[in-house]
């Protein structure tokens, strides 16, 4: 029975050692039709004219109601040594996937700022070293609703089949009221395990920003992950804040999550500030918006070091009971045959007595 006992633990062990074995760039990106570019490497710059609106604005802010109409110029500067012809139009601004803003390109139909803003020359003629004032308007649809809208003004020059081009951008908040909102969405946890059967493991958490206002919102984001019942929470990594979303813009997030315990089924929560810029730039955080996901972490090397420990003790426990040959405890012993013999009954002496 000893030698059994130890062969099991040796088993254990050896199957435990296995287991824990400001003026924008219109475009940003430098592609066959559209590029990138700065006032420092092409040869006009742009800024905002001076006017009624002030001086050196680093671009262009409005407030509006419905039906109004804003009067503004764009101010364009050949600074190169040969003659410059710049087209001019309007677009519709995004949020790309680095987070960096952009204008739509101008095949792209707009259908906000860019279809409401309307140059008045759409191409400029410059002589080196000569400026000129291209005056806009922007007018704001009857029946639009409040919010925040954004675009800008863009002066282009095509080389080839390169589109180069330089904007800045034009924000406009229509009057009414302002509800900012963001949402968590499409959250869900997914763990990448652990070797080791009683150790931690990492997971992935991702989800969804969703702007389900009519503002202008970025968000400071936290988030943890916990297993069953709450227990064993671990933080997630530090998310930085998202870039400032446009109403009814989506922003992915995908974030690590260390020392995440398997407990089987995993609990995360996902907490947002939205953060609102007002004109001027200052930043106001909002009422705290917290989201969830549940996701699965299943301790598969637990499991089969725990199915081993099963069949282990069914093994010894069975090797216990089962007879052994030959042994004296649990061999059959064979009792005598208890077959009646007729006995001879006792034979009783007679005596005889004499009578004299």
């Amino acid at each position: 029975m000893r030698s059994t006992l130890t062969r099991a633990l040796a088993a254990v062990l050896l199957a435990a050692g296995f287991a824990a074995t400001a003026a924008m760039p219109a475009a940003a990106q430098d592609t066959a039709s559209q590029d990138t570019a700065s006032q420092d490497t092409v040869p006009w710059a742009v800024s905002t004219a001076a006017n009624e609106f002030g001086a050196d604005r680093v671009n262009y802010s409005y407030t509006a109601g419905a039906g109004e109409q804003v009067h503004d110029g764009l101010k364009v500067v050949n600074n190169g040594t040969a003659p410059l012809e710049l087209a001019v139009y309007t677009a519709d601004a995004f949020t790309r996937p680095d987070g960096q803003v952009d204008l739509l390109a101008r095949d792209k139909k707009s259908v906000g700022v860019g279809a409401w803003a309307r140059a008045a020359a759409d191409h400029v003629k410059l002589g080196p070293g000569e400026s000129a004032d291209v005056p806009f308007t922007i007018t704001v649809p009857s029946g639009t609703k409040a919010g925040d809208f954004l675009g800008g003004i863009v002066t282009s020059v095509q080389q080839g089949t390169v589109e180069r081009r330089l904007g800045i951008r034009i924000r406009l908040r229509v009057g009414g009221d302002l509800a900012p909102a963001l949402s968590v969405e499409d959250a869900h946890v997914d763990y990448s395990g652990t070797a080791n059967p009683f150790g931690s493991g990492d997971a992935t958490l991702s989800y969804t920003l969703h702007n389900t206002g009519n503002a202008i919102t970025a968000a400071r984001q936290s988030a943890s992950v916990s297993s069953l019942f709450g227990a064993w929470t671990a933080p997630a990594a530090t998310i930085p804040d998202s870039p400032q979303l446009l109403p009814g813009e989506t922003w992915h997030v995908s974030v690590p999550v260390h020392g995440v315990v398997p407990g089987v089924r995993l609990s995360a929560d996902v907490s947002l500030t939205p953060l609102l810029t007002d004109a001027s730039g200052s930043v106001a955080p909002l009422a705290v918006v917290t989201g969830s996901a549940g996701g699965w972490a299943i301790p598969w090397t637990l499991l089969v070091v725990l199915v081993l420990l099963v069949l282990i003790v069914v093994f010894v426990v069975r090797r216990l009971r089962k007879p052994r040959a030959g042994s004296e405890e649990g061999s059959p012993v064979e009792l005598p045959s208890e077959t009646p013999e007729t006995a001879a009954e006792p034979e009783t002496a007679e005596s005889e007595t004499a009578v004299s």
